[in-house]
């Protein structure tokens, strides 16, 4: 919670331990966090450096824990004025980055980018830096970030960062596809499937993109590269294609019972019913749906023809009208 301010996870622990507590040896932090005696040494040792905790003059040390309205609001503002001087190192840098040459403008707005760890670092910045949503288009294929590996994705939906994300149909059948997509859908995100997508790429907030230049299809052309865009006129294009591509990919709308039987019920689809017609839904084959699932073709062929007597159709297309219909996946 409080590592910002320098304290590491078992400071943390005594300082919160004398807080509640009150005024304690070591012996005693010791018994009550567990942690070992060195440990608590360091401990009190850097809190004390910090001004979190004072020495009781007494014939066995013990120690009191300073106020933490006063103690570590004192941290915290150290830490937004050193904060408030890093944001105008970074504007100076900025300036001197733009003023460097005098195509300067131009690679502001335009940069390429070469080599797998640059790219996969830039990809990782263009997360990082999103505030409300982020545009992805994934292709089956990976070049330098395979799907689920980006770190900042995880932490750009926990600031709230909304994902509008279009993966292709090869996907499906990638060991684990179906896993991915569920994360997605418990934070609510966007998922759209399609055949085929044009070209890999993340937009951050219709202000900064990143799309490959390299073939991840052939390794002989070379290192990985892609394009960096700011320019106002190149984004507003990107946008355009991928909300293109948007309009004709199909929605997904997964279901995650609670649990997953295997016995017909009398009138409504069971829990791996609804998880085979959601995969239907989104364009996947019986024999990825039977990969996916862990399940043998000929059982999901058959759930597939139980759940098209419950509706009383004859055909799949029917049963996806009859599914929507009767809120199967609602």
């Amino acid at each position: 919670m409080f590592g910002i301010l320098g304290l590491d996870p078992a400071a943390e622990c005594v300082y919160q331990d004398l807080v509640t507590a009150g005024s304690s040896s070591a012996a005693g932090l010791v018994e009550r966090t567990g942690l070992p005696r060195a440990a608590v040494r360091k401990s009190l040792a850097l809190l004390a450096e910090l001004g979190l905790v004072t020495e009781q003059a007494e014939t066995r040390k013990r120690y009191l824990a300073a106020s933490p309205a006063v103690a570590l609001g004192a941290l915290l503002a150290e830490q937004r004025h050193a904060l408030f001087r890093a944001e105008l190192g970074l504007a100076s840098l900025a300036e001197a980055y733009r003023s460097a040459s005098a195509d300067s403008s131009a690679r502001d707005l335009v940069e390429v980018v070469i080599g797998a760890h640059a790219v996969r670092h830039r990809f990782e910045q263009v997360q990082m830096s999103a505030t409300s949503e982020l545009h992805v288009m994934s292709e089956a294929s990976h070049e330098v970030v395979a799907p689920g590996e980006s770190v900042a994705e995880e932490q750009a939906i926990n600031r709230g960062v909304r994902y509008h994300v279009i993966v292709e149909q090869a996907m499906l059948d990638l060991a684990g596809a179906f896993e991915g997509l569920m994360a997605h859908m418990k934070h609510e995100q966007l998922v759209r499937v399609v055949d085929r997508v044009p070209t890999k790429l993340v937009i951050a907030d219709r202000s900064v993109a990143l799309v490959p230049l390299s073939d991840g299809t052939n390794p002989d052309r070379g290192e990985p590269s892609a394009l960096f865009v700011r320019a106002p006129g190149l984004i507003r294009l990107l946008v355009g294609l991928y909300q293109s591509v948007w309009q004709q990919a199909v929605p997904v709308r997964l279901v995650e019972p609670s649990n997953i039987e295997l016995d017909e019920p009398q009138t409504n689809p069971t829990g791996l019913d609804l998880r085979i017609l959601s995969l239907l839904m989104i364009g996947a084959t019986d024999a990825a749906i039977a990969k996916q699932l862990g399940l043998g073709l000929r059982t999901v062929q058959r759930r597939v023809a139980h759940m098209m007597d419950l509706a009383r159709v004859s055909t799949r297309l029917q049963l996806g009208w009859q599914a929507c219909h009767r809120g199967w996946l609602t």
